[in-house]
């Protein structure tokens, strides 16, 4: 009896050693999980997913070894892993409307390896107006000129959120602020005109931006120019006189006539205006007032209102002396070159003495308006 008692002690003690001691026998111990967790964002199977954020791969306990993201035909959309590979964020903006898909791979802590894979489709806006930004790129401008960024194919409803995307970077400290002029324009200007020589970096992240109303951006707009020297017109129009300064001197002073003092329609209105377009010969026709094919040499714009400084050599007998014109500035034309030769666009024009001043109806009217005012017009 003693030996068949010890018999089945020796089976029992054998199995006991086969399944490593776990109660219940039966098999090999199993692996513990891995310790490294891959998370993405976006999650996988997202929609409607904002163009304008990265997609961001993210490991815990371990280290990434490598993220592919590729969109419907599988081509590559670059990325980088982190110097700590912790994780990995893309570079390149996604597309409105499109699919794409991402493939992780990393080691745990523990050595052993894990993976993500997920797939996700960006969102597809209603609309993605265009926008627009002045002045262009390598621009020499005058020192009252604006920054304008318009949107011409539709309103901003969501004015702080597109205002908070523009940024304007100088290279001398210069104050000034951005206005809604109105739904489809926001302009920059500096409180007072621009320093002489500043360069001015403008970036506007409009791309993937909700404008509101299911507008999104179409794309990223920028641009870099050069505040050029400092020349200021100013006309006194009782005077007869068109004063240039630069730096605050007189420069040059030309005899004027200038809009007709007795009916405030016919005005050169009082304000700042700037500089808008330079014509060499520019065509001054007005039917309402009787003549056509009227053209007239060395044009500059400073109003869309209808106000220009030109030469008007049929009003000679008044230029100096008496304000005839319909609201314009006449010059001799020697004088009418000269000045026309070395303005700018942006250039400050400066007209007081007028019983009429002007509307606020012009494409550009940003300095008729006080710097108090200016500030309450941001969105932000």
């Amino acid at each position: 009896m003693l030996g068949a008692f010890l018999l089945v002690f020796a089976l029992l003690a054998a199995c006991t050693s086969e399944t490593g001691g776990l109660p219940g026998g039966g098999g090999q111990a199993q692996d513990a999980p891995p310790k490294a967790k891959l998370t993405a964002v976006p999650v996988a199977d997202a929609t409607e997913v904002p163009v304008s954020e990265p997609v961001k791969v993210a490991v815990t306990e371990g280290a990434i070894d490598s993220v592919e993201l590729t969109n419907a035909d599988g081509k590559a959309i670059a990325g980088k892993v982190a110097a700590d590979k912790l994780s990995w964020t893309s570079s390149e903006v996604l597309g409105y409307g499109k699919s794409y898909t991402y493939t992780a791979a990393a080691t745990g802590v523990d050595g052993k390896k894990v993976e993500l894979k997920g797939s996700f489709t960006t969102l597809k806006p209603a609309k993605t107006p265009r926008a627009t930004i002045n002045p262009a790129d390598d621009a020499q401008v005058g020192v009252a000129m604006p920054i304008s960024i318009k949107f011409p194919e539709g309103k901003v409803t969501d004015k702080a959120t597109v205002q908070k995307a523009l940024k304007v970077d100088t290279s001398v400290p210069v104050e000034g602020s951005w206005a809604w002029l109105n739904d489809q324009q926001v302009d920059w200007r500096p409180k007072v005109y621009w320093p002489e020589g500043t360069k001015v970096t403008v970036t506007a992240s409009l791309y993937g931006l909700a404008y509101g109303g299911g507008a999104y951006g179409k794309s990223d707009l920028s641009t870099r120019f050069t505040i050029s020297r400092n020349q200021v017109v100013k006309i006194n129009t009782p005077d007869h006189e068109m004063n240039v300064y630069r730096d605050g001197k007189l420069f040059a002073s030309y005899p004027s006539s200038n809009g007709k003092d007795a009916d405030p329609n016919l005005n050169t209105p009082n304000g700042t205006m700037i500089v808008m377009q330079k014509d060499p010969i520019g065509d001054f026709s007005n039917p309402q007032y009787g003549y056509t094919n009227v053209k007239k040499k060395w044009a500059v714009r400073f109003s869309n209102h209808g106000e220009f400084i030109h030469e008007n050599e049929e009003n000679r007998a008044n230029i100096g002396k008496a304000n005839t014109s319909h609201g314009c500035v006449n010059l001799f034309e020697a004088d009418a070159k000269a000045y026309f030769d070395s303005a700018l666009i942006g250039d400050p024009i400066e007209v007081t003495g007028s019983a009429a001043n002007m509307p606020t109806t012009s494409d550009v009217f940003d300095w008729l308006i006080s710097w108090s005012q200016w500030q309450k017009m941001s969105a932000l």
